[in-house]
């Protein structure tokens, strides 16, 4: 009678968490270690992309880095040519829209200075009770430090036909004074445009940039 083959026993494998029945706890540490680490890995890379994703979208140049960039020049005009440096500021930030304008990054033009042998754009200009579309000619200039400039002698020399123009704004030491001063000059022909200059000082108080 033929033998029967024993069939070989099959060695028990090991098992990564568990061999002979026992845990092995160094390899589960092992383990849950690296899950750790690549979810750290994974969040940090995660945070960090879109860090980058989010400061590659705001804009070159910021409020605060706007106002930074000229705020020392309007204190030094106000020492200067007693314009206050909240009236620089605001005015600047209204007429180029924080530096955005075409006038201010094509003309180096901050505060919608007109000139007759200037750059002719379209702008709008506010008469007979409503805004109106017209073409202008406007100042260039080769950088922004020289708008700042020129914008305080206009505001301190006043105007070719009336030197003592703008003298209420010279003479002022609080900037809503100033800015209704230099709506009643008739620097611009929006009706509400002093109070929007002090809106845009009061919310940014750009008036710790005056003389005390």
């Amino acid at each position: 009678m033929a033998k029967k083959r024993r069939r070989p026993r099959k060695r028990a494998r090991s098992q990564l968490f568990v061999k002979k029945g026992r845990l092995q706890w160094l390899n589960i540490l092992v383990v849950l270690m690296a899950i750790v680490g690549m979810v750290w890995f994974i969040q940090h890379n995660w945070t960090s992309a879109t860090s980058h994703s989010t400061t590659d979208t705001l804009p070159a140049t910021s409020h605060a880095a706007f106002i930074k960039k000229l705020a020392p020049a309007a204190q030094q005009l106000d020492q200067k040519y007693h314009v206050l440096a909240s009236i620089t500021l605001s005015q600047a930030i209204l007429e180029s829209d924080w530096g955005k304008s075409t006038n201010a990054t094509e003309n180096n033009n901050l505060f919608g200075v007109k000139s007759d042998s200037g750059r002719l754009m379209t702008t709008q200009e506010y008469y007979d009770g409503a805004y109106h579309t017209v073409k202008r000619r406007f100042a260039v200039y080769d950088s922004w430090h020289a708008s700042l400039v020129d914008h305080a002698k206009k505001l301190a020399f006043g105007t070719t036909w009336d030197s003592q123009h703008y003298a209420a704004v010279i003479k002022a030491t609080d900037y809503k004074v100033a800015a209704k001063a230099l709506q009643t000059a008739g620097y611009a022909t929006d009706p509400s445009y002093a109070q929007k200059l002090i809106n845009i000082i009061q919310k940014y108080d750009l008036q710790r940039y005056d003389r005390e």
